[in-house]
């Protein structure tokens, strides 16, 4: 697992590799990871926005936008997580993830919270020792 905490909001990341939904052969390989996002702080949080930064094998990066998770903009009181699962494919057999959260107070304050850099490994990846 993979874990960041900003202000308060701890974000854990497991990633796995879906071999059934993976097909190296016509290089497509699929990871599905799950967010557990708690808050640790004092105020009631919403999560507004996402933007994660996706790079594969071959170093090519690529930048994803949107309002909330899953379809939702979930409300955290103190002491309260939420999880979800959403998945990534790529044409490589490895890559990693990173990105933020944007997410508000009940002020009205907008703060960002890191979603920790994490690999997306598969069993297909070559390794070389020297």
């Amino acid at each position: 697992m993979y874990r960041a905490e900003t202000k308060g909001i701890r974000v854990t990341v497991e990633p796995r590799f879906l071999e059934d939904e993976s097909s190296p052969r016509e290089s497509r390989f699929f990871w599905a990871y799950t967010v557990e996002i708690v808050n640790l702080g004092a105020e009631t949080v919403q999560l507004k926005t996402r933007h994660w930064t996706i790079t594969d094998g071959e170093g090519r990066s690529q930048e994803v936008h949107g309002p909330g998770v899953i379809g939702e903009e979930p409300i955290l009181e103190p002491g309260e997580s939420f999880t979800y699962t959403s998945g990534c494919p790529l044409s490589t057999a490895h890559g990693t993830m990173t990105g933020s959260y944007d997410m508000i107070t009940q002020r009205g304050e907008r703060f960002p919270v890191d979603i920790p850099l994490f690999p997306l490994d598969s069993p297909y990846v070559r390794r070389v020792m020297h």
